[in-house]
């Protein structure tokens, strides 16, 4: 499976905000320098998540983005429909294409497509964020931080 920029952009951006989901607002610039993403295309990203109703925001000195539900209750897959809508990268390819030389691969395409929805849609940010706290932590006693 190959992820665009633009979905990876995006589930860095909610992993982000789920890894801070007790504090109020997280500014763009905040979620823009720590996940190295242009702050331009990052815009485009939480304005189709905002669409999907996945984030919501505040304009304003004080204004920044939040989770409009709590992570555990966000899917990758949640995410990746919020972006690329039905060019979702797990979507089945069947009936695109005619077979070539006689081989029919779409069940195939169909297994695999939703192999790839099962896992996007039980993973939660609440657990990626979990995880990645985790590594922070093990990192910091690591190095004594």
């Amino acid at each position: 499976m190959r992820l665009s920029a633009k979905s990876e952009y995006a589930i860095q951006a909610v992993l982000d905000l789920a890894m801070r989901s007790t504090q109020d607002l997280i500014p763009i610039q905040a979620i823009a320098g720590r996940q190295k993403i242009p702050q331009r295309y990052l815009e485009q990203v939480l304005l189709a998540l905002k669409r999907a109703g996945l984030v919501a925001s505040r304009r304003g000195s004080s204004g920044g983005y939040h989770l409009t539900r709590p992570p555990d209750a966000i899917t990758v897959g949640d995410v990746l429909r919020a972006v690329e809508g039905a060019a979702a990268p797990f979507e089945a390819l069947t009936g695109r294409r005619p077979p070539r030389d006689g081989h029919d691969l779409r069940e195939l395409w169909t297994e695999i497509s939703e192999a790839v929805a099962s896992v996007v849609d039980r993973l939660t940010f609440g657990e990626l964020a979990a995880r990645a706290l985790e590594r922070e932590d093990r990192a910091r006693a690591m190095y004594h931080i």
